[in-house]
């Protein structure tokens, strides 16, 4: 698959890395002559030093002969423009980045007028995953499959753990639970029966519900049932807005606090029931002034890294039930399981996710990157010419780095063992190292005589 990215700043960058693992001819556009250099140094990707937005140059680079086209530059209007033009010169598919509200209240007009096929939006899709979280009435961050059937719980063993220095095989309380991957010092592991678990480990855990909520109280770990009530945001930028939007539908109490005056006055006058405070978040005496152990959750979500993770230590401290970042820099990814706050967002890997889950089509349900992109788990409906049905598992030749975490079959939760075999039809959700995820495409995709990719395509 030929795919051109144009825009190497973070979500440039990190969407040519996850396309390199999945086999792609990648073509990276920017005018940064240092940036592309960057890259080239680490990624084996065509760059091309020029403006994406002329048409000269997309005739030049042979545009029609790209199957996808993604736009994400800093500019709405620029990536609007770019995949128009290029749908104009053929080029088959295209996706931009259109961050902007107003756009997104009429995000299928957009699409239909400019001939786009998908549009990203990093912040909103941060947003629904920082509700989605808040909803949830325990700290855990869990991510759901299959409808809500299966979750996935990350737990940090830290030293106290009676997890610590045991195999997992040796383990008596994981019925009905699966230890699919292990984050440790910053590598991802997928583990088999003699894997010894370590101070630190932060283990991946996927299972029913109830299932882990048993593993979570001997871990040790609170299960608070706390719903929230009253919600805290620091920043009053997009995600912020569309948080608080969300919220607001929820009939939650929603506070933003925001140091622009004129950002402050837009706010007031989109939301009808925020409260909207024009002040210093980081400032203890307004904070204090503002009840902030009154909250049930604080949202960090300005546009620096390092404020939203201090000011979520900070809530953590004033008793805070629940406290949540935003985080863009990819090297904080490896600390945030050791502070205390409860879960961090990384915008680009949610939007990364949801690339990767338009390529892949319509039998892939979600995708979810694992430590920033070294994994990820995958959500497939196993359709009927997969190489993977009708087999025992043992039997499919998976790779190390590939585990099927669960399987769901007729509405039933599975754990499955080397003899489960999956049907057509089953939903499977399936873990991986960034590196074999080509295989697992290959396994998982339906086979036809027009290629890996034009099964795909035909879902859209």
């Amino acid at each position: 698959m030929k795919v051109m990215v144009v825009g190497a700043g973070k979500l440039g960058y990190k969407l040519a890395e996850a396309m390199n693992f999945e086999d792609m001819d990648v073509t990276l556009v920017d005018l940064n002559s240092d940036k592309l250099e960057r890259i080239s140094d680490h990624l084996d990707v065509l760059t091309v030093q020029a403006n994406g937005i002329q048409i000269g140059v997309l005739r030049e680079l042979d545009v029609e002969t790209y199957d996808l086209l993604v736009a994400a530059t800093n500019s709405d209007e620029v990536n609007t423009l770019i995949c128009t033009l290029s749908k104009k010169l053929n080029c088959k598919k295209a996706i931009a980045r259109i961050r902007n509200p107003e756009f997104i209240e009429h995000i299928d007009f957009v699409k239909e007028q400019f001939g786009i096929d998908h549009i990203i939006n990093p912040d909103l899709a941060t947003a629904i995953e920082m509700e989605r979280y808040i909803s949830k009435t325990y700290n855990l961050y869990s991510g759901d499959f299959a409808k809500g059937k299966v979750s996935m719980v990350d737990f940090h063993l830290g030293s106290q753990s009676s997890f610590v220095g045991k195999r997992i095989m040796d383990l008596e309380c994981l019925e009905g639970l699966l230890i699919t991957a292990i984050s440790r010092g910053g590598n991802l592991i997928i583990p088999n029966g003699s894997t010894e678990l370590k101070v630190d480990d932060v283990i991946h855990v996927i299972g029913k519900s109830n299932n882990i909520n048993r593993l979570a109280e001997i871990l040790g770990v609170p299960m608070s049932n706390r719903e929230s009530k009253k919600v805290m945001i620091l920043g009053g930028g997009n995600i912020g807005y569309y948080l608080a939007q969300r919220l607001e539908n929820s009939g939650i109490n929603v506070t933003i606090i925001e140091a622009n005056k004129e950002r402050c006055e837009y706010l007031a006058e989109k939301l009808n029931h925020t409260l909207i405070i024009h002040g210093d978040g980081t400032n203890i005496d307004l904070l204090q002034e503002e009840d902030l152990s009154s909250y049930d959750t604080f949202v960090g979500a300005t546009g620096f890294d390092e404020q939203n993770l201090l000011m979520a230590l900070v809530a953590k401290q004033y008793g805070i039930n629940k406290a949540i970042a935003k985080i863009s820099r990819p090297n904080y990814t490896h600390i945030v399981d050791r502070l205390d706050i409860d879960v961090a967002f990384n915008p680009v890997n949610i939007t990364v996710s949801n690339v990767l889950k338009f390529i892949r089509g319509g039998k892939v349900v979600s995708v979810s990157l694992l430590l920033g992109g070294e994994g990820e788990v995958t959500e497939i409906i196993a359709s009927e010419n997969s190489p993977i049905i009708d087999k025992p598992i043992a039997k499919l030749g998976l790779p190390k780095g590939i585990i099927i975490g669960a399987i769901v079959h007729d509405g039933e939760v599975i754990i499955p063992n080397g003899n489960s075999i999956i049907r057509k039809g089953d939903r499977i959700i399936v873990f991986s190292l960034a590196s074999d995820t080509p295989i697992l495409n290959k396994m998982t995709c339906p086979v036809n005589k027009g290629g890996l990719f034009n099964g795909f395509w035909g879902n859209h």
